[in-house]
């Protein structure tokens, strides 16, 4: 049985876990102080956002299947001032974290699973953001960018990476001004850095 097949069998003998369909567009959660709430993403991408007192966007993560989020791995210190939106239609399982410490009244044992893999989605969230806090660490647009393309690329094991958002969220996932990185890019394929077809960047160094 895989991963995906798990956490459906999950959803389907243990009464504490909830699995949800959002369509794209759609809120999958609010992130609310002391509640803990956890979600997997099954299917589908979502992004977690939060926009400052200017009405700035910011791109805080990215997910993407089996990616692992909610107010138990990011602190919250106002209720709403981060969600989770979908980017395309998803399916979410999504449970308490107060609920999986305690035994299952069902006496699952897709309970018991779900705790044991957990490890491993969260060390793959803590690769993921430690990935994300490298990219932010770079002092200017240009070290940003090819920063990125550089882990898309090890992700992949490509030099030819699709990016997964658009060039406005780009922008605000690398908390960087959409105008001035359009013009980055640009510098970037004409210096020979890179080459550009739509979503599709080739890494050329």
């Amino acid at each position: 049985m895989d991963f995906n097949e798990i956490l459906n069998s999950i959803n389907e003998n243990c009464v504490k876990i909830q699995k949800k369909i959002f369509k794209k567009g759609d809120v999958i959660t609010y992130y609310i102080e002391k509640r803990k709430q956890i979600c997997i993403l099954i299917s589908g991408k979502a992004d977690l956002i939060r926009y400052d007192k200017n009405g700035n966007k910011d791109i805080i993560e990215n997910y993407n299947i089996n990616d692992i989020f909610g107010e138990t791995f990011y602190p919250v210190n106002t209720n709403n001032e981060l969600f989770v939106q979908a980017t395309e239609n998803c399916e979410v399982l999504i449970f308490l974290y107060e609920d999986i410490k305690m035994k299952c009244k069902n006496n699952c044992k897709y309970h018991q699973i779900l705790i044991s893999s957990l490890l491993e989605l969260v060390i793959n969230k803590s690769v993921h953001q430690n990935s994300r806090i490298e990219i932010l660490s770079k002092r200017t647009i240009r070290e940003k960018l090819l920063s990125y393309f550089s882990i898309l690329a090890t992700t992949s094991s490509s030099k030819t990476v699709v990016l997964p958002f658009s060039l406005t969220n780009l922008a605000d996932y690398l908390s960087v001004d959409r105008s001035a990185m359009m013009r980055e890019i640009k510098n970037l394929i004409t210096e020979g850095f890179i080459s550009k077809n739509k979503n599709k960047i080739k890494i050329l160094y």
